[in-house]
């Protein structure tokens, strides 16, 4: 049995385990040849305080509990029942959206990964019944989609396999493929895995005789990534070639659009446009099969739209998709070209306020896209998007408490719109298209997974958080590191060295773009290495048990301004300290007063106090000051008016974490404020 994999007298225990690859890696790069590092076992880390050890926390004890309670409900959700029904075990007709079976997988994903840390006999027993009903549901040849498989027991038509382009499968069956991967180096239990690989399997059958046309059923990618885990998995090369074979075939389809990415070849892509979740999920899948294959013109294709994305589409929060509708490509005389778009990526700049869509799975692929290309590259810049992407826009789609939901997540909230957005700017304690939540709730208690890497004689550092590492360096040697901090809250922190390795290794320490006039002392002692914002500093000695590190990222208030293209800013600031991006809720003004008529400078002095009362006992950081209050006055129904001045007034102002808003009553909210 390979040594690398937790054993289990559970039901479904490892039975061939010594065929498979080492290494329980969330995104199992070790013998990826492409890849410049690798990721640690998914329990080498342990968070043991602050932040990301309450988040963990709050996921184990409310997040997975109460997703599991609402999607089991069918008050609420037909997800489950949707399998019992497709076993026969139950009468009905599938309820839901189509892709309700991918929305599950994602939280059993989560489940299996708590368990794996945890060890909950509970929930092991949870999952294991989960895992025998979808044994009941899987065709032979390995196909199950709850959608089809329920219409076709309940009429008794023909194979409706792929009949339908907007049915979802490959997107469930992807998750269903990592969720089998997930479960499988967490507990060393093969009874998701099982059913998984047969799904991966009617793919490889499916797909050398399937019809050109088929790949546009490839409606968000997630079955690239599942592909390229199962190879990583298993180190059978049909799922590598599935892979790459469903990114060849994209490109024989001749009639697609930007919506899906399939308007023009993948290879000739400069921008992304369409569905920002297609986008990001195509996007970390590309990556995958680059890590595999080496294909140069891949990773080409992923720093051109990664520019596109980065410095053209993207919101300071690292969230993705500007637009609820849209149309694409923009601009064209060829009109038959032009396709509508949702959720998606709009024209370069197009980046609205009020109306700005962002729906968390498009953040939340942004940054398990930047995860691979930090894998890839080692370049900062990939860390530091990943990480805005996870203090900001992933944490700001659920609520506090762990159970209330947003759907988008918008820059700006007022209280007088006068036309309708589809989704609530309202925490709520479900959403019907429920994709979301789920996969908030399994990157959240993945989030240890993103801490470190290891390279041949390094271990690179990319997130900060109170927590113990325990791991192996390529050639065999053992590392334990502890590291203390209250970061995200304060830049200090000390990593202290608990057992090391005799040769000399390198601590990479990223130091975050935002982190100007960072320092670091190795033993009391300033060091001599380089230290640059946005990339990692290199600290190569020989080390020994009891060496300390301690790295200071300073963390002033600093005041942002748009690119003037982006013409929804315009005279408008944004304030971020350290990774945090923070905005203006109205419950944090004089009564009255609204999000836009403040007005800040650059001058403005915002004075950091720590609070654990004002938000349900989550501990922030705010920033309190003082602005200017310039009254809008009525405007009565008129489009324009003559210039007022009226008179200005002082005000006490608060500024809380972006993701913490809407957690209090009801009211405005503001990234972006208008400059004095």
């Amino acid at each position: 049995m390979n040594p690398d994999i937790p054993t289990s007298d559970a039901p479904g225990t490892v039975d061939y385990a010594s065929t498979f690859r080492p290494g329980r890696a969330l995104t199992n790069t070790g013998a990826s040849p492409f890849a410049q590092m690798r990721g640690v076992n998914m329990d080498a880390v342990r968070w043991t305080k602050g932040f990301w050890a309450e988040k963990f926390d709050l996921c184990r004890a409310t997040m997975v509990p109460n997703m599991w309670r609402l999607l089991s409900d069918t008050q609420f959700s037909h997800a489950y029942n949707n399998f019992l029904v497709a076993a026969g075990l139950v009468e009905g007709r599938h309820r839901g959206p189509k892709w309700n079976d991918g929305d599950f997988y994602k939280w059993l994903e989560a489940a299996a990964y708590v368990c794996g840390l945890t060890r909950d006999k509970d929930l092991d027993a949870l999952i294991d019944e989960v895992a025998e009903l979808l044994g009941k549901v899987q065709r032979p040849n390995g196909y199950i989609h709850t959608p089809v498989i329920v219409a076709e027991k309940s009429d008794g038509a023909a194979d409706r396999a792929f009949g339908e382009r907007m049915d979802f499968e490959t997107y469930n069956l992807g998750h269903l493929m990592t969720t089998g991967c997930v479960h499988y180096r967490a507990t060393g239990k093969t009874n998701l895995l099982d059913p998984a690989r047969k799904a991966a399997d009617f793919l490889v059958d499916y797909f050398k005789t399937a019809r050109a046309d088929l790949a546009r059923n490839a409606v968000c990618p997630s079955h690239y990534m599942g592909a390229v885990e199962m190879y990583r998995t298993t180190g059978e090369e049909r799922y590598r070639e599935l892979a790459r074979n469903l990114i060849e075939i994209r490109d024989l389809f001749k009639d697609g659009g930007d919506d899906n990415q399939d308007r023009i070849p993948l290879r000739e892509q400069t921008e992304a446009v369409g569905h920002a979740v297609r986008a990001n999920y195509l996007y970390a899948g590309v990556a995958d099969v680059y890590m595999e294959t080496g294909d140069a013109t891949l990773l080409d294709t992923l720093n051109a739209l990664w520019k596109s994305v980065v410095f053209e589409k993207m919101y300071v929060t690292g969230a993705c998709g500007a637009l609820f509708d849209g149309a694409s490509p923009y601009g064209v005389k060829d009109q038959a070209s032009i396709t509508r778009t949702h959720q998606a990526y709009g024209r370069q700049y197009e980046l609205p306020n009020v109306t700005s869509h962002n729906e968390t799975c498009a953040n939340i692929g942004n940054a398990i896209w930047n995860w691979r290309m930090l894998q890839i590259t080692g370049e900062g810049r990939f860390a530091d998007v990943m990480e805005l992407v996870f203090y900001n826009s992933l944490l700001c789609g659920i609520g506090l408490d762990g159970k209330s939901f947003f759907y988008t997540n918008p820059m700006r909230v007022l209280k007088d719109q006068p036309y309708p957005l589809r989704w609530s700017r309202r925490r709520q304690p479900y959403i019907g298209c429920f994709c979301c939540p789920p996969n908030a709730v399994r990157t959240i208690a993945e989030m240890n997974s993103y801490a470190y890497s290891v390279s041949e004689d390094a271990v690179w550092v990319h997130l900060y958080g109170s927590n113990a590492l325990e791991t192996d360096l390529p050639d065999g040697g053992k590392i334990a590191l502890e590291q203390e901090t209250d970061y995200p809250w304060d830049g200090r922190v000390r990593i202290v060295v608990r057992s090391a390795p005799s040769p000399d290794f390198a601590l990479m320490l990223r130091i975050p773009g935002w982190a100007q006039g960072a320092s670091i002392r190795v033993n009391g002692q300033a060091t001599d290495a380089e230290i640059k914002p946005g990339d990692y500093c290199v600290l190569k000695r020989r080390w020994a048990a009891g060496d300390a590190v301690e790295l200071d990222l300073p963390m002033p208030v600093r005041f942002l301004e748009a690119n003037p293209l982006v013409e929804e800013t315009l005279n408008q600031v944004a304030v971020q300290r350290g990774p945090i991006v923070y905005c203006l809720e109205s419950a944090d003004l004089p009564e009255g007063v609204g999000v836009l008529e403040v007005r800040v400078s650059p001058d403005t002095v915002f004075t950091p106090r720590m609070d654990s009362e004002l938000l349900a006992g989550e501990r922030v950081v705010v920033l309190e000051g003082k602005a200017q209050r310039i009254p809008q006055g009525e405007w009565g129904g008129t489009l324009y008016r003559d210039v007022r001045t009226p008179e200005s007034e002082t005000i006490d102002i608060r500024l809380v974490p972006y993701y913490a808003w809407g957690n209090r009553s009801e009211g405005e909210m503001t990234v972006w404020m208008p400059k004095r």
